[in-house]
């Protein structure tokens, strides 16, 4: 081999590599964005999760509302504005607005019939 066709041959090597080079760059860039979006999607699916349990849960909540008797419905009133309602305190004010498993067992047990 000649001089020529070795410092030819080393030209042709380093505009392969340059090509290569630019070629890694790109597939890099991609591959970056390409995760970023990915990040993106699973961040939303979360909040997507999260509001629909959430959505769930109001409407196990409004279910439960409409199975309610109307004297429940009142009960349940009186109980939200932090009286107790069950057997053992009727009317007295709930400390520190604290639950009572007596007055909740009144209001959402099974109606017995």
């Amino acid at each position: 081999m000649d001089k020529r066709d070795i410092y030819d041959g080393l030209s042709k090597l380093e505009l392969d590599l340059e090509s290569s080079l630019q070629q890694l760059t790109a597939m890099k860039a991609a591959l970056q964005e390409i995760v970023e979006k990915n990040t993106t999607l699973e961040l939303e699916n979360q909040k997507l999760r999260e509001y629909l349990q959430e959505l769930k849960e109001e409407n196990a909540a409004e279910e439960v509302k409409q199975s309610m008797s109307k004297s429940r419905m009142n009960l349940e009133k009186i109980y939200e504005e932090g009286f107790h309602i069950c057997r053992e305190s009727y009317g007295a004010r709930r400390e520190n607005d604290e639950q009572c498993v007596f007055c909740l067992e009144v209001l959402y047990r099974e109606s017995q019939n």
